[in-house]
């Protein structure tokens, strides 16, 4: 990532946790939430671009990058809420990918107030029921976090999200399996303790869930997928622009969950666009 000016960097102590942030840049705020299977690294194709245009604030949440894993019952909804206080943001165009992504829609269900616009990139959904059975490299990666066995299952990590199910294992750039290989593994060791029953973190869920009450949050939103991603992301899009009252959608050709890393000036310019076209 290239050098950026104004660069500040800091930990949020908020209620139970110890969030690490980067932020920089003027403007309008503009917050990035990563995905589930990375750190605040997945955005290093973004962050100083977009940091010429808005003023940006990146984070690890809750058992990811630098941020600690911490004892007790927490949402990272919630963690977002008081990360936004602790830096006296009241208002931000946010974007969020994968479990960030659906940690951005319960926010803003709760603050609607609070948003400006929405990116949802491969977003997650509360309460949307998946279809089929989970593929047989999700049920190993399971259990080999629960089995501790954590470099294999950073390395399934890569397969099923990095390269994805509709594309051969190892035809993903090099660069992004290494760096998804990598940010797993960070974030594996980081949460060793609390993996040991089910394989993953478990938030407070919101409720009712964010699928019955996406009809209230008419802020402008860009609903992103890739289209060799898994196919139930593709319907949490399809729900998301169905039930959204102002989303598009825009599909990422020839990228599956991160389209952010994999293809990012095509990312990024229909990120800006939307971001300055009034949204």
């Amino acid at each position: 990532m290239e050098k950026i000016n104004g660069l500040k960097t800091g930990f949020a102590e908020i209620e139970g946790a110890r969030l690490y942030y980067e932020m920089a840049g003027e403007g309008p705020w503009l917050v990035l939430v990563h995905a589930g299977i990375a750190d605040l690294r997945m955005w290093d194709d973004q962050f100083a671009l977009f940091a010429s245009r808005y003023r940006v604030v990146r984070y690890d949440m809750r058992g990811f990058g630098r941020s600690p894993m911490s004892s007790g019952p927490f949402s990272n909804r919630q963690d977002l809420y008081r990360l936004l206080k602790s830096l006296s943001i009241r208002q931000a165009h946010f974007i969020g990918a994968s479990m960030g992504g659906m940690t951005v829609i319960d926010f803003s269900v709760e603050h609607p107030e609070m948003v400006t616009s929405l990116v949802l990139v491969a977003a997650a959904l509360s309460g949307f029921e998946m279809r089929g059975e989970p593929p047989a490299q999700v049920l190993e990666m399971i259990a080999a976090r629960r089995g501790g066995d954590f470099e294999r299952a950073a390395e399934l990590h890569v397969k099923i999200w990095a390269d994805g199910f509709r594309r051969g294992a190892g035809l993903a750039k090099a660069s992004v399996r290494e760096k998804v290989r990598q940010m797993g593994l960070d974030s594996l060791n980081n949460q060793a303790d609390y993996l040991k029953e089910i394989g993953f973190l478990m938030e407070e869920a919101l409720l009712p869930p964010a699928i019955n009450r996406l009809d209230r949050l008419a802020t402008p939103a860009l609903v992103m997928a890739g289209d060799l991603d898994d196919e139930n992301v593709l319907y949490t899009a399809d729900t998301l622009v169905e039930k959204l009252p102002n989303a598009r959608k825009e599909i990422i050709a020839g990228t599956a969950h991160l389209p952010s890393m994999e293809k990012p000036e095509q990312f990024n310019q229909v990120v800006l666009d939307f971001l300055q076209s009034g949204a």
